[in-house]
């Protein structure tokens, strides 16, 4: 690495700090308990943005061979072992609850005195460092490793120690602030969310036009059974079809989201095996699919006309479009009202499952058709109103996670803090600490082959 910053210059990381590898140990070791023998043991699930200790196991300290393995406050753990997204993941060990040490897929990467703690962390997990890690690494079908040898080349941008310190302080205010950010974002999505929610309660209450049908004296709404008001309600294919690499997508309960479906997984049929399911279960435009299994209850509505056929985890609604407006039965269907009724009625079974029979009883308020087609206008105004405040806060969240690799670059870059000429270059840390090594490697003793003891004759 060719640092072109004046006071700057470059070491590997194996010189400016000292890697521990973890701890080994058999899976029957692990408790769930800790005492004054044993010790938390950290692994790569607790390596998230922070170091996550929700979930962590114990063992006895006798698996403990040195003393530095054990963390220490400002510790920065890595994972060594894990999918090739992850590998290089870090986090600093802040707020420790017991004594602990990290198993054999983390490293700990301990600062020395001519690099800020801070500043060498947010140096690895900034995308430059989190690149080179990954490509470094060896891999195998599902797992990247990083060698302690490939960890320890890591080149590293070594500023001042003061303009470290500098950098730093920018960072993590900065930073700070980009968290908050973030975390006021994500706190919208819920709020869209429940504000989708309250508007289809109130659409099949009968609040979201009670002023509407005050002005027109439409009469109150009727009880009706769904069987009532649809030309058909079945659902799909209980034995598994033969399946092939092209032809009519079959599409189970995973295909059906909220509002919509996903046609991008799926198997395919062939056109004749389809048309003899299609004779039981034909989908068509506005007709309402609804999950049996898995996600009970959430349900799509079939917009376009597209050939396919599904398999019995999804149930098929025809709405009696003289009846009842299918974008009506829809929306009355997802509200929350309606979504508590079939979580109930597929928890009254030992199998979690929505069956016809439930369905077909399903109670419902239905009114006069003026209503429904005003409800339905209603519903979507207000829904593209939130549509458009959720492209809204995607733009800003991209925007807002751009921000955090754009600071680290800039800072290792040395544009985040103006440089100070008076401060100590860093080439003079790196020869003292060359020195100190050298000294402390001298004072020891040297290991050689012990003396042959002489040879005592009678």
């Amino acid at each position: 690495m060719t640092v072109n910053i004046p006071n700057w210059t470059s070491a590997n990381l194996s010189d400016i700090s000292l890697v521990v590898r973890g701890i080994t140990f058999p899976a029957s070791a692990k408790l769930n308990e800790w005492s004054i023998d044993r010790v938390c043991c950290l692994r790569t699930s607790n390596i998230q943005k922070k170091l996550d200790l929700r979930d962590v196991y114990f063992v006895d300290r006798s698996y403990v061979k040195r003393e530095e393995q054990i963390v220490q406050p400002g510790d920065i753990l890595m994972s060594m072992a894990n999918s090739y997204e992850l590998v290089g993941k870090v986090a600093r060990a802040d707020n420790l609850i017991y004594p602990s040490a990290f198993g054999a897929f983390l490293a700990a990467v301990r600062s020395t005195d001519v690099i800020n703690g801070s500043y060498l962390f947010n140096f690895l997990k900034s995308s430059e460092a989190q690149r080179k890690l990954r490509e470094g690494s060896s891999q195998t079908t599902n797992i990247a490793n990083i060698s302690a040898s490939t960890l320890g080349k890591l080149e590293i941008p070594l500023p001042p120690l003061a303009e470290q310190r500098r950098i730093a302080d920018k960072l993590d205010t900065t930073l700070a602030r980009v968290d908050t950010l973030n975390d006021r974002l994500a706190r919208i999505t819920p709020l869209l969310k429940r504000f989708r929610q309250s508007v289809l309660a109130a659409a099949t209450s009968g609040r979201l036009t009670e002023d509407w049908r005050s002005t027109t004296g439409f009469p109150l709404w009727q009880k009706k059974l769904l069987l009532d008001v649809c030309l058909k309600i079945t659902d799909g294919e209980h034995i598994s079809p033969r399946k092939i690499n092209e032809g009519i997508p079959l599409l189970t309960a995973k295909n059906v989201l909220d509002g919509d479906l996903d046609f991008s997984v799926k198997d395919f049929v062939s056109r004749e095996d389809a048309e003899k399911f299609w004779l039981r279960c034909k989908p068509q435009i506005n007709d309402i699919l609804i999950c049996s299994r898995g996600t009970i209850g959430r349900c799509a509505l079939v917009r376009e006309e597209i050939d396919f056929c599904l398999m019995g985890t999804v149930i098929l609604v025809k709405p009696d479009a003289n009846l009842i407006i299918p974008k009506y039965l829809f929306h009355y269907i997802a509200s929350p009202l309606i979504q508590e009724v079939l979580k109930g009625a597929s928890g009254a079974t030992a199998v979690s499952a929505l069956y016809l029979r439930d369905i077909k009883k399903l109670e419902l308020l239905l009114p006069s058709r003026e209503e429904q087609t005003e409800i339905v206008r209603r519903v979507e105004i207000l829904f593209a109103f939130a549509d458009r405040l959720e492209a809204r806060l995607q733009s800003a969240q991209t925007a807002a996670e751009r921000l955090t690799p754009a600071l680290l670059a800039k800072a290792f870059r040395g544009e985040l803090v103006p440089q100070d000429p008076s401060d100590e270059p860093a080439t003079e840390l790196l020869r003292r600490l060359r020195e100190a090594r050298a000294a402390d490697t001298a004072s020891k003793p040297k290991r050689g082959r012990a003396a042959k003891a002489p040879t005592v004759s009678e």
